[in-house]
Formats: C-alpha cells, structure tokens, sequence
C-alpha cells in the first residue's frame, strides 16, 4: 500500500462537510469574549475555556505589548539552551508560591507538560495508574513511557484500590487522574483516592488543566479544594484555560521538578514560551490572586445555567464546575444537536465516543465569567427549541422524554471510527487493562 493511500481513502470529513454537519475547523474572527463574530455571525460563546473571561483583558494585551518590545517575538532557542528568560524564572516562582508547592518548570503547551513528565518518570518496571477519563494527552504520554499503563472505572474507588492492589508491592507506581474531568466537569475524589494511593505506596499526580484558577482559594486547584495540595506529589496546568494565553507547567518537590528538567524531551527539545505569553500569565496571575469576585461570578453563572438546563429537561450529569455536559446519547443526535444551536447562534462542542463511552454523546457547555443572565437565558431558549425539535426533551419545561436510541447511518459509523483513531484510545504500546 503506497503511503498516501489513507489521504485518498480519507472521505468521511468531506463527506458530513457536504452534508451540513461538520462541527470542526469553525472559524472565530474576533476576540474571545461571551458574544464572538463566527464566520460572519454572532455568537454566544458557550465552547471555549476562557473561564475567567481574561482573554481579552486589555491589562494582559498590554502586558504581551511591553513584553514583547522588551524582549522581541520569540526565544529562538530551547529553556534547556539559550531560551530561558527571567521572566521565565519569575512566573515559575510566583507560581510555585500560588500553589504552594516548592517548585515549577514551564513548558510551552500543556500537551508537552504531559509528554514530557510521565515519559521523563516512568521506566520499564513502574506503573501507571489512570482513571478510563483520562485526557488523550496523559494517555500520549504513557504510550511515550517504558512503563507499564493500567486503568480504572472511572471514579470508582473499588476499582481504583482493586487495581492497586493487583500491582507488585516493589514496584515504582504513579497515579495520574484529571481534577476537574474535561467532558463530564465532575471532579476527582482527591479525598478518598490520596489516602488509598498512599496504603499501596503510589505516588500521585493530578491533571489540573481545568481545576486552576477556578476551584480553590483564589483558583488554587482542586488540590487546595480538599485541603490536599501538601499530600499530592505533582501538580500539572495549563495557561490556554483560566490563564487565557498558551503553556503549562508541573509544580513538585524541587528534586523532582529538578529530575523533570533535564529528563523530559518535550521540554528540552522544543523552542521557549514566548515573551507575550508569559508576560501575559504573570499578569493574569496577579489578577486572579486580586480578584476574588470573578470566580464567584464564575461559579454562580456556571450554577445558573446548570440549573436552566435542568429545569428545561436536560441531564447534565454529575458536574459542579464551570464544565456542563448536557447528556444527548448517540452520536449522531449530537451532531444533530449541535447543528440546530449553531444555527441559533449559540456556540458549544459535540462530544462523541471514543472521548465519552458508546450512548453517552453530549454537548459540552463552557461558561465564562464574562457570561451574563441574559446570555445564558438567551442560549437555554435556544437548548430549548432544539431539544423539542429533536425530541430529547419533551415540549414544556421540567418533563423529560424518554430516550429512543436512533440507528446509526454508514457514514456516522465510518465518522466514529475515525475519531476513534484521532483519539488513539487503542493504540498504545502495551494492552490496556
């Protein structure tokens, strides 16, 4: 088989492009504020991780500006190199004092983070302990590791202790799980999982990508939302979320983040963050450690759509964050869904197995703390019309119909398969377990 024969074979974009269907690729022309102009239209925007609403702030544009005079446009160079610039030093200290943690390195996308950190960790006799709703990126960078990938029921502390215990006592073991969930906006039991983690002699790192700057004291995380920032050995985020700008970082033990800097490739080899970028962080740091109200205001407009939702019909499954997954079933529903919202003007991500299981494909909702009432009563009017357009839910508020699972056509098939090989859920070195 000559090696482009799969970008001939490849037709199925194409083919739900031609239908109408396609949720990808849409292009945003202004900035990412609650209300976006999306090709040529106006939007509410209930799709993107800005959940601070900082990402238009003119104190960080100003920030990037002055940055980006001082220190020009990029590092042209690696941190491991010539690329490391004070202002890199600076946001790993301040960082490192918000989380409490004794120290941080920053990498250039949080993806990189992940890479980087497990494969630099992990050799060929550990294990690695992953909640099944991990982010690809965690499951990347096991596959990337030498060492050995097994998986529990998501949020099950049975499972969780079962596959614990089913591991060789000497053997090195790392648990990594998100602690706000990307999909489902439910959060990780950090409570109950540390103490367990610890009886078996594991060490512990937590996603935090979606738990920073908006769970915690001042956005410190999920880890400081149970008290437990002292007992988790690592603690991983990212700036394209409540940071409004690109990056990530790990905060550990300085021996650990020491170890991670002259082990992790995905650091070493790849190009500084930019002078923009990080002098946006540190401003957007300064503002979420200031400005408590605006996670307030966060949380309260995230509960006032959930329960919007709710009311109309929807189930939003287990989420108590700024994330809510209003719950369609198959895929195609969701797509279809999805449609009917873009066409109202409402902006939001189908999501579709193999990111979420088989019947449980849903609208991922992200709210902004730039959201306001009227916004979300705006987008729940168009939730609305749409459900009862598609029979999710049943005319009237506050009555649910029941779900009637529709037949999957060809090409939503061939569609499924192909995001399941986007995601990579089966293609790691070693057999999940």
């Amino acid at each position: 088989m000559e090696l482009f024969d799969k970008v001939k074979n490849f037709t199925i974009a194409r083919e739900v492009q031609k239908a109408g269907l396609y949720p990808y690729f849409h292009t945003v022309e202004s900035g990412q504020n609650a209300v976006v102009t999306c090709e040529g239209r106006r939007m509410i925007m209930m799709g993107s991780n800005n959940y601070l609403g900082l990402a238009t702030d003119q104190r960080l544009k100003n920030a990037a500006i002055m940055a980006t005079q001082k220190y020009g446009t990029g590092c042209v160079g690696s941190r491991f190199l010539n690329g490391t610039l004070d202002m890199h030093r600076q946001l790993e200290r301040e960082l490192a004092e918000y989380l409490g943690k004794p120290a941080v390195v920053i990498f250039t996308t949080g993806m990189q983070v992940n890479l980087g950190v497990i494969s630099a960790l992990v050799g060929k006799k550990d294990y690695i302990i992953a909640d099944k709703f991990d982010h690809a990126s965690i499951l990347d960078g096991c596959r990337l590791s030498a060492g050995t990938l097994v998986r529990f029921k998501h949020n099950d502390l049975a499972d969780f202790e079962h596959v614990l215990k089913s591991l060789p006592e000497d053997a090195g073991k790392l648990v990594i799980v998100d602690g706000v969930f990307s999909m489902e906006g439910d959060v990780a039991p950090l409570d109950r999982m540390v103490p367990i983690a610890k009886k078996y002699g594991a060490r512990f790192m937590v996603d935090d990508a979606h738990g920073v700057g908006v769970l915690g004291r001042a956005g410190r995380g999920t880890c400081d939302h149970f008290g437990l920032t002292g007992e988790v050995d690592l603690i991983m985020g990212t700036f394209s979320k409540s940071f409004a700008s690109t990056g990530g970082f790990i905060a550990g033990d300085e021996d650990v983040i020491h170890y991670i800097k002259h082990h992790a490739r995905a650091l070493i080899f790849s190009a500084a963050p930019s002078p923009a970028n990080v002098a946006s962080v540190i401003r957007a740091l300064e503002i979420v450690k200031k400005d408590k109200k605006r996670i307030a205001r966060l949380l309260r407009t995230a509960a006032y759509m959930r329960d919007s939702l709710k009311k109309i019909g929807f189930d939003t499954g287990l989420t108590t964050t700024p994330i809510i997954p209003v719950v369609i079933g198959d895929d195609m529903t969701a797509f279809r869904m999805w449609k009917s919202l873009f066409d109202k003007g409402v902006f939001v991500t189908p999501v579709v197995s193999p990111a979420v299981p088989p019947g449980r494909a849903l609208i991922r909702v992200s709210m902004m703390a730039s959201h306001t009432k009227r916004h979300v009563e705006e987008a729940c009017a168009a939730f609305q019309e749409a459900g009862e357009e598609l029979g999710i839910i049943r005319k009237g508020p506050g009555e649910k119909a029941p779900y009637k699972a529709r037949r999957m056509t060809k090409m939503w098939n061939a569609m499924n398969r192909w995001m399941k090989n986007l995601w990579n859920w089966r293609r790691l070195k070693r057999p999940l377990t």
